[in-house]
């Protein structure tokens, strides 16, 4: 088929399907999301229009907040759909470094196709080229390598052949998944080639479910049954395999506490009675406890991130660790007996250990431990006062019901939600942090709610991630994809500031009382009146009393496609802490003695996190 290079890409994307979670096919590749400029708009734009109905084209405002929209949809879709986004070279291609970022530090799929230079080099200088004097070759799309897992520069046509299936291999692996990045020279992807017809062939692509090395498992299931005080940790990977029901299956067959990370989180039902609770420093001070406390830890689907061992100081010295991931990158980390492998397969696997079971006075303690977290969180919830983090999400959680999905990514309420939400449903959280992104709150609540066809998206921020990226809240509201962004107004970077304060540093440049300023008295974002300009309904709350009745209203607009925006004032340094440690950079010298304090305080919990690390 003689076809330019952006028309067969364009045909290749619709020719790719996927068997979702559920077992039906649908696309991959469901939705483009794309600014043009003369690095695309010709050559990708004119196939996209030619096959407009075949695969929808969404016009955002800025390219970082299209590709974190991409980053949401593919997250609420389990991985099993990918997000397209495409910008022209330069600037705009830049902006997508950020989002390619959120996207390989989560290991969620993304395919990114960003103009490029011309390859002939005959214009050059073009407009929006850098120019490297000692390599030609470079442009500002040399950028992705650090953030992609697969790059490629296509200057010819014919490499489409040998790269798609590599961009399919990388996009659809739960051991590689990752951002992928295709630069496109805009004379490339007009030039002309007869490209075989089987390439346009339609795939229905499926998640390999890799099994275990028996040796591995053998040995696994021999430390299991040596333990006396085991706990079982889900991660995202538990989620990406739909093995939350074998995971739940199989501790209760051996009376193994649970705990959940937090792309783990809302897998287990609040409930059970196996919960511990999520763990880590914005988790909960049951599961932690019986983290250090635990002999045996079997980790399932997780890379188990600072945030989740407290920076390795949350599990007792001697504890053995057990890990299973489809990547063996993950699984190996910190001398763990590693099974790699579908999180599915190896639990179901795993399940030859017979009879055994931990003693039932763990399993007990867990439950006890987990009731005392609740009654803290049930104590932070109640009504008084300035409201609290705690409180607004107190009010969003006793709203929501199991087809409902709520999201974050930066500031306090990552530690909100990890630590204080109680599941609605399986699978209907998405705090970003393993990037921690300002702004991907607004902008993934976008391809969220383009992804999920029940329930209510319900997106939680602060003012500061609200003034970092609010473009795409215009964008959502114009397309017709419905949510609801709480807004929680602080009067600046607060939780930075604690971070601050408590390592001994002055409060400084985080909230606007910190902050230089030539005015006596500097202005105040209205929130609400933004919002509305941006197209939204709007509910400016007044206090906690009236958050109910706003939250509700703004949910049936956010069911009948409208973007709806809670604003809210909410109380600057009151936190749900989980009691656990995260190493920071305190200075070794200071002029300030609190911050030598805190150093010191540093080093003696270091001790404990060298003592196991050793």
């Amino acid at each position: 088929m003689r076809l330019t290079t952006a028309q067969a890409l364009v045909r290749w994307l619709i020719a790719q399907r996927t068997e979702l979670i559920d077992g039906t096919v649908a696309p991959l590749f469901p939705a483009v999301w794309g600014i043009f400029g003369h690095g695309n708009v010709l050559g990708l734009g004119t196939a996209l229009e030619e096959h407009r109905e075949q695969i929808p084209v969404w016009r955002g405002h800025t390219e970082q907040g299209m590709a974190l929209a991409a980053v949401g949809y593919a997250k609420a879709t389990q991985r099993r759909q990918v997000g397209v986004v495409t910008s022209s070279i330069g600037p705009g291609a830049l902006n997508m470094v950020t989002a390619a970022g959120v996207a390989h530090a989560n290991r969620l799929p993304l395919l990114l196709l960003p103009g490029d230079t011309f390859a002939t080099r005959a214009p050059d200088p073009v407009l929006q080229q850098v120019e490297h004097f000692g390599d030609p070759t470079t442009t500002v799309n040399d950028a992705f390598r650090a953030v992609s897992r697969y790059f490629d520069r296509i200057t010819r046509p014919e490499q489409l052949i040998a790269t798609l299936p590599q961009v399919a291999r990388v996009l659809t692996d739960p051991s590689d998944c990752g951002p992928v990045v295709l630069a496109l020279p805009q004379d490339v992807q007009a030039e002309v080639f007869d490209f075989p017809e089987a390439l346009f062939e339609p795939v229905t692509h499926h998640v390999p479910r890799p099994r275990p090395d028996r040796r591995a498992l053998a040995d696994a299931a021999d430390v299991l049954r040596s333990a006396r005080r085991p706990l079982l940790i889900l991660g995202g990977g538990v989620r990406y395999s739909a093995a939350a029901a074998i995971a739940l299956e199989f501790a209760e067959k051996h009376d193994i506490p649970v705990t959940e990370t937090t792309a783990g989180r809302t897998l287990v039902p609040h409930d059970h009675p196996l919960h511990a609770g999520p763990l880590g420093v914005t988790g909960s001070a049951s599961a932690n406890t019986l983290a250090a406390e635990a002999d045996v830890v079997l980790a399932v689907g997780t890379r188990l991130q600072d945030f989740t061992t407290a920076s390795w100081t949350v599990f007792s010295p001697d504890v053995r660790l057990i890990t299973v991931n489809t990547a063996r990158f993950d699984a190996v980390k910190h001398g763990a007996l590693a099974v790699v492998g579908d999180a599915f397969e190896c639990l179901q696997d795993l399940q030859t250990l017979a009879d055994w079971c931990a003693p039932e006075t763990w399993a007990t303690r867990a439950a006890q431990e987990r009731a005392r977290w609740d009654t803290h969180i049930d104590q932070l919830r109640a009504p008084g006062g300035t409201p609290t983090y705690a409180q607004v999400v107190g009010v969003i959680n006793d709203a929501s019901g199991p087809d409902d999905y709520v999201m974050t990514a930066s500031g306090g309420m990552p530690g909100e939600l990890i630590g204080g939400w109680r599941s609605t449903g399986p699978s209907t959280m998405d705090v970003e942090y393993g990037f921690s992104c300002m702004g991907y709150e607004l902008a993934g609540a976008w391809g969220a709610a383009m992804a999920r066809k029940d329930g209510v998206v319900t997106t939680l921020l602060g003012d500061g991630s609200y003034l970092m990226l609010n473009s795409e809240l215009f964008s959502a509201a114009f397309a017709g994809h419905g949510f609801v962004a709480v807004v929680c107004d602080n009067d600046g970077y607060a939780v930075i500031d604690r971070l601050q304060r408590n390592q001994g540093g002055a409060g400084f440049n985080n909230m606007y009382a910190d902050c230089r300023s030539t005015r006596d008295a500097p202005p105040r974002v209205d929130f609400a009146a933004h919002a509305a300009a941006l197209g939204c309904a709007v509910f400016d709350v007044d206090g906690l009393t009236d958050l109910p009745t706003a939250y509700a209203e703004a949910r049936d607009q956010a069911r009948a496609g409208q973007v709806a925006v809670v604003v809210i004032r909410t109380h600057p340094s009151s936190w749900t802490e989980a009691g656990a440690w995260w190493e920071v950079g305190v200075p070794q010298a200071s002029h300030r003695p609190e911050i030598t304090t805190a150093r010191a305080e540093l080093d003696t919990a270091k001790a404990g996190q060298l003592r196991y690390l050793g």
